[in-house]
């Protein structure tokens, strides 16, 4: 059975706007929002600072009967001049503070002060971590330079390998994955807190990878129809193409994705929002390889016949 994907072009091309619109929408709030100042909520990588978190001992008798109450850690925090920290609970016994840079002894001083006011710590689950800002910095403007890069060489090789308009449209459908992502990222951030951290940019570069290759594989397909039937019309090898290389496409997907989905239900903390970005990119790649590049393509040679 062949569907024809490009007589719903503007109905795919619609979803993918109303999709990227909302995430724009979501970086604007999250930039306007004088606790993150970013579109995205950065982690400590790239922010830097002090990330303290500790857990209530529940062994301890009554100490988890209440949940950790806000109000009682931030006043803790004004009182050692940290007043504008930011704060999370985890799993309503445990609290996440994020800082400025401390050293030991304002970090031991710090969780004195929040032991005497809250209760005794769980030692096995407090964690530490300082970044320097410079550091983070560093980080962020290597993994947006790592970004730009993966573009550039993605555009020369597509355009040496196959068109321009094959490498400009291949580049459009990236950008879409990259801006899909952050923007559910960036949603993510504003209702639960979620941050992005160094992870969040290798999984950007997994995601143009992995979205690349897709949209190579129908593009090749496209490229060989275009040969043995040159009096196709475009829109009729496009969708021959797309009905070829649809079940290729699919099942590449769904492998790749199912062991991540056990990573975000199953795996660690560190492991679970990396996962989950990748589902995100590896699911909008496939869509915008299948649904976006090669319609765009398609309705470009329309345009130039």
């Amino acid at each position: 059975m062949s569907w024809s994907v490009t007589k719903n072009r503007y109905l795919w091309w619609g979803v993918s706007v109303v999709t990227i619109v909302a995430g724009l929408v979501a970086m604007v709030i999250s930039w306007t929002n004088p606790q993150i100042q970013a579109p995205l909520k950065l982690g400590l990588d790239f922010v830097g600072g002090t990330r303290l978190q500790v857990v209530l001992d529940c062994a301890q008798a009554g100490a988890c009967d209440q949940p950790v109450d806000l109000a009682d850690v931030r006043a803790i925090l004004s009182e050692q001049g940290l007043g504008n920290s930011s704060l999370q609970v985890v799993d309503q016994t445990g609290i996440s503070i994020r800082t400025q840079p401390l050293d030991v002894d304002q970090r031991t001083k710090l969780v004195s002060q929040l032991a005497q006011g809250l209760g005794k710590f769980d030692p096995k689950q407090t964690q530490i971590e300082t970044v320097g800002p410079t550091l983070g910095r560093q980080l962020l403007n290597s993994g947006l330079l790592a970004l730009l890069v993966s573009f550039v060489g993605i555009t020369v090789y597509l355009t040496l390998r196959f068109q321009f308009d094959y490498a400009f449209f291949a580049l459009v459908a990236l950008v879409h994955d990259v801006l899909v992502t952050i923007g559910i990222f960036a949603i993510l951030g504003i209702t639960l807190g979620v941050e992005v951290d160094s992870l969040f940019v290798v999984a950007l570069l997994t995601i143009i990878g992995f979205s690349v290759n897709d949209t190579v594989v129908i593009y090749d397909r496209i490229r060989e129809n275009l040969k043995i039937h040159p009096e196709n019309s475009i829109d009729d090898v496009v969708d021959d193409s797309v009905n070829q290389t649809l079940t290729r496409s699919i099942n590449t997907t769904l492998t790749t994705t199912l062991p991540l989905i056990a990573i975000v239900f199953f795996g660690g903390e560190t492991l679970r929002f990396f996962a989950l970005a990748l589902i995100i990119g590896f699911v909008s790649g496939a869509y915008s390889s299948i649904f976006c590049a090669s319609t765009l393509l398609g309705w470009w040679r329309q345009r130039e016949a």
